[in-house]
Parts: C-alpha cells; structure tokens; sequence
C-alpha cells in the first residue's frame, strides 16, 4: 500500500502547486502604476515675456569724409577703442593748404581796402565838402551886404538903379552855389559816405567767407571722431582713394547694448516702455529696461518689435549676438502652481493633469492653463489647492488606474519666469 499512497501524495501536491500558480499570476490581476505626485499650492507668480532677440549697440557712426582725396595717414585701428574728438586719419590735403593761404591774403587785401576806407578816403570827402559849404555860405553873405548896401544907396539917391541889380544877381548865384554845396554834404553824409563804406565791408566780409571756406576744406582732410566707442570697421589702406560716397570708418559704442526682440501680440500687449528687462546670453546676463515697442504688428510674423537696452559692463556682448530678452510685466499672487511636467495635451484638445486620489487610483481633468513660468504654471481652472497632481509617470496612464505614490515634493511659494501663456 506504501507506493500507492505516495503515488497519490505526489498527485494532490501537483494539482495544489497548479491552482496556487494560477491564483498569483500577474496577467489575471490588475498593474499599479508607480507615480511621482507634488501637491497644488497657491504661490505668487511673476508674469515674465521671453522672446528671442538679436543684439545691436546703443549708438553706431559711419563715417564718411566730406572730401575725395587719398588716405596719408592712420591714428586708429580696427578693434581700437577711441574717444569723441581723436583723430582718426589724415587725407591728402596739399592742393587745400594752398588754397587756404591764397584766400588769406586776399581777405587780408580786402581787410586793409575797408580800413582806409573808413579812416581815410571818406573823412577827406567829407572835409572837402565841409569847406565847400563853408567857403559858399562866406560868398552868400559877402553877396547879401553888397546887395543891401546898395539898396540902401539906392533909397538915397547915391548909386543907380543897375547897380542893385548887378548886386541881387550876384546874391542870388552865391544863394545857389551855398545850395549846391549844402545837398552835395548832406548826400556825402547821408548815402555816399556809407555806401562806399558798405561796399568796402562787403568786400571784406566775401574775402572773409572764401577764406573760412577754405580753412573748412583744409580740416576736413582730418577725420576725428563724433563718440566714443570702438573701431568696428576700417576698410581702406593707407595710399588707396577715400571717397566723399563711402564710409571710411564704423565706430560702435557698446558701452550699451540693445536687444531686438520679435514678441507675439498677445504677450506684447502687457509690456510696456521702462519695464524691468533682462538680456541672456553667452556673455551672461544684463539687466536693463524696455525702451521701445513697436506701435505696428509685423504682417508677416505676427509680432512686435521689442526693444531692450542695457548696460554692457566689460563688452561682454557683442553685436549680433543672439540672446533671450525677458521683460517682467507684473505678478500674479495666490495663483494655484504646479510643475509644467504635470500638464499633459489631452486627445480631445486642450490640457489636462492626472490627479492622485485618496482611492489609490489616478483621475484625468481637464485644465485651463494661465502663466507658464519656467517649470511651473499656473492653473486657472481644474485644479484647487491641496490636489496631489501628478508629476512623473502619467505619460499613457488612463482614467481610473491604479496608482502608487513613490515620492512626494511641493512647488515654492514664488515663481520668477513665464514661458507663454
């Protein structure tokens, strides 16, 4: 009977180990999903536009030479830092030196005509006139007795008649010759004397204009610098033709730079000029403000032109430079926060959040989304405060499975950027 007992034994054993391995195998029972969650709190979020911007320096001078000669000498280089007023080169300028020095002389010759203009040729005319009128004004009176006299004679029978009138004829020629006299010192005095003067004076003063004209000429041979800044551009040599059309130097002042960045209208509506703004880059980060948006929306981009201007302390950064400007646009306080990774795109369009419920289970909700701030965003509506949302693990988890919590973190109180919104 031994053998068939343990005959026996060996096949209850079989079929219990069957229906054991049966009742555990994973397949017939349902996948809890390890989960990472942080629970929803209010916290205050800065409202910050980013944007992508090319950099440009605060101010910029070509320089072009207002004469065409060829270059004798430079005083700066490319790379060069210059000041406002440095001379920078010197063109050819001897046929200008010539011509500086003859109009030199002839305002000096112009100079000395109208000097004795005015203390010699015109005092002596009008002296000359003085005794002409003086010299008229004796024979008039000399002629007035005579013919007094003789009228008196006359009256008493002492002289004839013909007589007076040989007098009042003689009268009456000095009366004239004291007239002509008297007008022509008037005239002298009145218009002669001041337009010969004037005329002198405008000689001078055309000799004087040709002369000033020249010595601008001959400084324009020098070419100094409007500003400070650095020589960005010196395309010429020594020896080659500098052109009165063509820039002979570019100096750029990057002591400040300028951001330029291309905003979506939506994002550009809430910034305005004098706005806290940082610029980003390779060369680190700038802290400036905003000092120009665009009152135009660009047809093609959709977006406005955005102007950041900071300080570049050591030049860090260098024109054309491409970097991140961020311009702060208020804040939003007690806004319900969660981190970004927890917004998933849901199937039906939108957003949406895995939630953790007290039922081990995991709940889809669909959200609305307000200031995305980096890795945290605001929620507006769909979640409330104290919601245990879902940060890893929720990629393809569906509504209602099984879920277990592994880890647990909480966002700050404080958020400091935005992505969009």
């Amino acid at each position: 009977m031994r053998p068939q007992f343990w005959a026996l034994f060996a096949t209850l054993a079989l079929f219990t180990a069957c229906s054991s391995n049966r009742r555990t195998d994973p397949a017939e029972e349902e996948i809890v999903a390890p989960v990472e969650v942080v629970t929803a709190r209010t916290a205050t979020i800065l409202d910050i536009a980013r944007a992508e911007a090319i950099v440009y320096p605060a101010s910029q001078a070509n320089i072009v030479p207002k004469i065409s000669a060829p270059v004798v000498r430079y005083y700066a280089q490319r790379g060069q830092h210059v000041h406002q007023g440095e001379l920078l080169a010197v063109l050819d300028n001897q046929d200008l030196e010539a011509a500086a020095r003859e109009s030199k002389e002839l305002y000096k010759q112009a100079e000395a005509s109208y000097e004795i203009a005015r203390s010699t040729t015109i005092p002596e005319d009008t002296l000359k006139a003085n005794t002409d009128v003086e010299s008229a004004r004796l024979s008039l009176d000399a002629a007035r007795q005579v013919y007094e006299s003789r009228v008196k004679l006359l009256h008493e029978g002492a002289i004839a008649g013909q007589l007076v009138q040989q007098a009042k004829l003689t009268l009456v020629q000095a009366q004239a010759a004291f007239d002509i006299a008297q007008k022509h010192l008037q005239t002298l005095e009145s218009t002669g004397h001041r337009q010969q003067l004037a005329s002198a004076q405008a000689q001078m003063q055309a000799a004087k204009a040709h002369y000033e004209s020249a010595v601008a000429q001959l400084n324009y041979s020098e070419v100094h610098s409007p500003m400070d800044g650095v020589i960005a551009d010196r395309p010429l040599y020594v020896g080659e033709m500098a052109s009165s059309g063509s820039a002979l130097f570019t100096i750029v002042d990057i002591s400040k730079v300028i951001a330029r960045a291309s905003v979506p209208v939506h994002e550009a509506a809430t910034i305005r000029a004098g706005q806290a703004a940082t610029i980003s880059g390779p060369g680190g980060t700038l802290h400036g403000k905003v000092t120009v948006v665009s009152p135009a929306v660009d047809p093609g981009t959709t977006t406005v032109e955005v102007w950041v201007e900071a300080p570049n302390p050591n030049e860090r950064f260098k024109p054309g430079t491409t970097a991140q400007v961020s311009v702060n646009t208020g804040e939003m306080k007690n806004a319900v926060v969660v981190p970004l990774a927890a917004v998933l795109s849901s199937t039906e369009g939108g957003d949406k959040v895995m939630i953790a419920g007290s039922d081990g289970r995991a709940h889809e909700r669909s959200v609305q989304v307000g200031i995305r701030n980096g890795d945290q965003v605001q929620i507006i509506s769909g979640v409330k405060p104290g919601d245990q949302v879902i940060t890893a693990g929720a990629v393809g988890l569906e509504d209602g499975s099984r879920i277990k919590v592994i880890t647990t973190g909480n966002p700050p109180n404080r958020v400091g950027a935005r992505a969009g919104s």
